[in-house]
């Protein structure tokens, strides 16, 4: 039996960058898995790095991380979150990826002596990616986001492949929807839709006449400036969609069907438009937006000049918080400021908790340390991720096992007290780009420590992006010293959490958590660290239940 013929929606933008069509394809995401299809989402991503992976985050943002070890945009996190699906290496496509598979079967003879050239070799690769993802995916929907603005000159051979892509499935196999900013001027009071109408010029330039147009607007569009809209892009009036600002991320999918934008879409494809299940969304939103209590969180990295290096951290913690009937109060705390016991005593002293997160470098590791010294001998709650572990390691060795020159050989490759050292793997690897110890691997927990507690089962599954690993020369000392090893690779060769007994919440892990929190679904480690928080603000309360929300799929997800 033939499955269903996959169709494909593609996603633009114009009049500027940054404009949120990742938050709208995961919006549509959501709003067609609620109706029961099958969706996956793809990136495709203009700029020549053949992925984010040793790009800076003050560059980029976060580096996501699939399951399979793909190194991503953080888009695909916004996408994972709202669909609830997990993707792979197949969703993130980038420029330097179809050049890099160009020149490769140029050099094997693959092209039969022809002139390579961006017509049709490189749009071809470009669409045998899209063809790709449908054929080993199997969606009934597969949402295209084309990054970056249109007339972006490295953008210009995403949008012809998509544009050819169109006339080989058919056009009733095929959407584009524009996203486009509807400026409002406070001074003269004015919504102003010319920009929006030299986009779709620009976008009808390169032949792509839009189906639908989404306009990201933080006022209300009139009826006039709807039918004005429609008229200059010759989009039908109903597919002109206002998309408003909102308090809550996760509002959008809710405001978005209300618009009317998924009946627009399954309109123009053909197919049925069926009653979306909305409820369980509505209610996390619902739990996000109305809390009673708060809880102020520090986050102490060397990135905290964007906030997006932590994205998927901070969204993490707004879905732990629901579940304890609080929200987050955020506190940037920039490591490099820590290096003085006093002054990191200063920074933290009004805070529930604190998240040490990952990164990479010798740069803030000594405020880190001092960061997690005041919150083990304070009871502040703690939760550290990949590098934060590790700190709390060397922070661990050198103040409580009597490890005094304790380091990393990161940081110092001639310390005598190695604590940390380069997992056995990584000593013969010589390249930057996607050697680290990437994706998903098994966790095996210690019965009756706080992480077996929380994920409430023996084994998990969890993602991780790191060369070093805790020596395991010192793990004994450590143990010894009173440290609780309570989750280990199933060998037991590899630390993947630590954590402390008589404190009410001190773990940190070597594997990212984040990656895998869902709004419906929060990681159990931001559960315990949120709970932890509450009570830590809240002392005459009885102890938060941590029980999920309710969710489309299991957390343990393989």
């Amino acid at each position: 039996m033939m499955r269903p013929v996959t169709k494909y929606i593609f996603i633009t933008g114009g009049v500027v960058s940054s404009l949120g069509k990742g938050i709208v394809a995961a919006s549509l995401g959501r709003l067609l898995r609620s109706r029961g299809y099958k969706v996956s989402i793809q990136k495709f991503d203009p700029y020549i790095n053949v992925d984010p992976g040793t790009m800076s985050p003050f560059q980029h943002g976060e580096v996501y991380v699939t399951n399979d070890g793909a190194e991503t945009d953080l888009d695909l996190g916004h996408y994972e979150r709202f669909i609830d699906t997990s993707l792979t290496s197949l969703n993130n496509v980038t420029a330097g990826s179809i050049y890099l598979s160009v020149i490769s079967k140029e050099r094997r003879g693959d092209y039969l002596g022809a002139t390579v050239q961006t017509i049709p070799h490189v749009t071809d690769e470009i669409k045998n990616k899209i063809h790709e993802a449908a054929n080993k995916l199997a969606p009934d929907f597969l949402i295209c986001e084309i990054g970056g603005t249109i007339g972006d000159i490295e953008g210009l051979p995403f949008v012809e492949a998509v544009r050819q892509f169109r006339y080989d499935v058919g056009f009733k196999n095929t959407c584009f929807i524009h996203v486009t900013l509807v400026p409002y001027l406070k001074t003269s009071g004015e919504v102003k839709t010319k920009p929006s109408q030299h986009s779709v010029n620009a976008l009808r330039n390169v032949g792509i006449q839009p189906d639908i147009l989404v306009c990201r607007t933080e006022t209300i569009l009139g009826e006039n400036e709807r039918l004005k809209l429609a008229q200059f892009t010759n989009v039908d009036p109903e597919a002109v969609i206002q998309c408003l600002d909102q308090d809550c991320l996760y509002e959008v999918p809710l405001a978005l069907e209300k618009e009317g934008l998924a009946r627009e879409v399954l309109v123009r494809l053909g197919v049925e438009n069926t009653t979306p299940n909305l409820e369980a969304w509505k209610k996390t939103v619902e739990c996000l937006k109305h809390p009673s209590k708060k809880v102020k969180i520090g986050i102490a990295g060397k990135y905290t000049g964007l906030s997006d290096a932590y994205l998927s951290v901070i969204e993490s913690l707004k879905h732990a918080a629901a579940t304890v009937d609080s929200s987050v109060e955020l506190k940037w705390i920039n490591s490099e400021d820590c290096v003085d016991m006093d002054a990191t005593e200063a920074l933290l002293q009004d805070l529930d908790g604190i998240v040490i997160p990952g990164g990479f470098g010798y740069r803030g590791i000594e405020g880190k340390i001092n960061v997690i010294q005041y919150a083990r001998e304070n009871q502040l709650p703690f939760l550290g991720l990949c590098l934060g572990m590790q700190c709390a390691v060397i922070e661990y060795a050198r103040h409580v096992a009597q490890l005094t020159r304790a380091n990393s050989a990161e940081f110092d490759p001639i310390t005598d007290q190695p604590v940390v050292a380069l997992m056995d793997d990584q000593k013969e690897v010589m390249e930057k780009g996607g050697t680290m110890r990437l994706g998903q691997y098994p966790c095996h927990l210690v019965k009756n420590s706080k992480a077996h507690t929380v994920y409430g089962t023996d084994v998990i599954m969890e993602r991780h992006r790191h060369r070093y690993e805790i020596n395991n020369d010192y793990r004994q000392i450590l143990v010894d010293a009173g440290l609780v090893i309570s989750g280990t690779s199933p060998d037991r060769k590899l630390v993947e959490i630590i954590e402390l007994e008589n404190h009410p919440w001190f773990v940190a892990s070597q594997f990212h958590p984040e990656f895998q929190s869902r709004p419906d679904n929060p990681h159990p480690l931001f559960k315990g660290l949120l709970a932890a928080a509450v009570k830590h603000h809240y002392p005459q309360e009885e102890t938060p239940e941590i029980t999920p929300l309710p969710s489309l799929e299991s957390y343990n997800r393989s």
